[in-house]
């Protein structure tokens, strides 16, 4: 049987479930990905909640009390789609879980895991955004430049990427990406395809990413200026939500 740590933080089941019930009513999937993320500005940054290693039983983790980057989309990305508590332990099993098997061998360790294992929530919108501004990067994930792995034992895969270079941003570009997109910090190192990721939003006529930051000034989750932010990255890949 999994074993499992739940932290809800600011909810309780009953107020989660009323939460998700109104998200559900809230027009499209951005929509709900911008109505589900907007509740969690302030929430504690913190690194390393997840429980589970090669030589470490994995552990079913759940803690809406202090995100990562990563946590917070999976959490968000859960949500979206669920209209219940119980609904949403499923969703996150598939979402972080390949098969929705809780094993660490089967975590998507990845921003491109998504792309590739959870394509019925998910689809890669990064050409369709760049069009012919888009460029591929054939790499081998997880495999540094020396040989070593990033994450030990679980081996490497090579895998397309696909990225549009943030000084090819422009107004066409940029209008192209939606709100409750998913965005991903192109990484130029050798075995890593990301190296932060968060979630595209428009208010009027400003652009944010909404983010759980691990920058000294903000440590929560925050929005900051989308161009701003990713005007000095290498690129961005961006995941789209499926209705």
């Amino acid at each position: 049987m999994t074993s499992e740590s739940i932290n809800l933080g600011q909810w309780t089941i009953d107020n989660f479930n009323k939460l998700l019930l109104k998200a559900a009513m809230t027009g499209g999937a951005g929509e709900r990905i911008a109505f589900l993320s907007g509740h969690f500005h302030g929430i504690p940054y913190l690194e390393n909640t997840l429980v589970g290693g090669v030589n470490t039983n994995e552990v079913f983790v759940v803690n809406l009390a202090s995100v990562d980057c990563y946590t917070f989309i999976d959490y968000i990305e859960a949500m979206r789609l669920s209209s219940s508590f119980d609904d949403f332990m499923e969703f996150l099993k598939k979402i972080r879980y390949r098969g929705g098997i809780v094993s660490f061998r089967d975590r998507n360790h990845f921003f491109t895991d998504w792309r590739e294992f959870n394509g019925e929530f998910v689809e890669d919108a990064t050409g369709k955004i760049g069009l012919q501004d888009t460029r591929t990067v054939r790499k081998v994930l997880n495999l540094r430049e020396d040989g070593s792995f990033f994450i030990p034992r679980v081996g490497s895969v090579e895998r397309d990427v696909r990225y549009i270079p943030s000084s090819l941003l422009n107004d066409q570009i940029i209008n192209r990406i939606e709100t409750g997109d998913y965005v991903g910090m192109y990484s130029d190192c050798e075995g890593l395809d990301v190296t932060h990721v968060g979630i595209f939003i428009k208010q009027g006529k400003s652009l944010f990413l909404r983010h759980a930051s691990s920058a000294r000034e903000n440590r929560k989750v925050v929005d900051q200026d989308f161009i701003e932010y990713v005007k000095n990255k290498p690129g961005i890949v961006v995941f789209r939500p499926k209705e």
